[in-house]
């Protein structure tokens, strides 16, 4: 099980890179529209690259942040409960999201293979949507196992 914790983490920092490099861009984008805005000379489509970029961002971002936990984390009432309960506690929560996280990648494929065959593309650049809909929908996947590896975590003792 150790190797595959650490190639789940491996692969998370590479997506979490992917996001930080893809934000740095979206911020060059924004600046430099913003910028050429001034000399009334804008660049075309900034408004849909930036949204295509911040799927991108979020959606490569979860699996590391969920690694290290770094979300919110609202767990005053059960740091009152046992360690056995709140375990428990935990396991559950982290199946709940595998199966959200699954569904999600799921309909994501889907609404890709759809947005593929309508040959839908943004209006102005008329950049495709399929790709980045694929890829979200491949690092929700992704997703579920990091949460699945979250439940081997709590039951070698080491996700505190």
């Amino acid at each position: 099980m150790e190797w595959l914790l650490a190639v789940v983490l491996k692969i998370s920092k590479v997506l979490n890179k992917i996001a930080e490099i893809t934000l740095a861009c979206m911020i060059l984008l924004t600046v430099a529209d913003v910028i050429l805005r001034t000399g009334r000379a804008p660049i075309v489509g900034t408004y849909e690259m930036v949204g295509l970029l911040g799927a991108i961002i979020i959606g490569f971002s979860i699996p590391f942040t969920s690694w290290v936990k770094g979300q919110i984390r609202v767990d005053f009432l059960i740091l009152k409960l046992s360690a056995r309960a709140r375990a428990t506690v935990d396991t559950i929560t982290r199946c709940v999201a595998m199966g959200l996280f699954f569904i999600i990648g799921w309909n994501l494929l889907i609404l890709g293979a759809e947005v593929l065959k309508a040959g839908e593309v943004t209006p102005t650049r008329h950049i495709p949507f399929y790709p980045i809909i694929y890829a979200v929908g491949v690092v929700s996947f992704f997703q579920a196992l990091v949460l699945f590896c979250d439940i081997i975590k709590i039951f070698r003792g080491e996700y505190e």
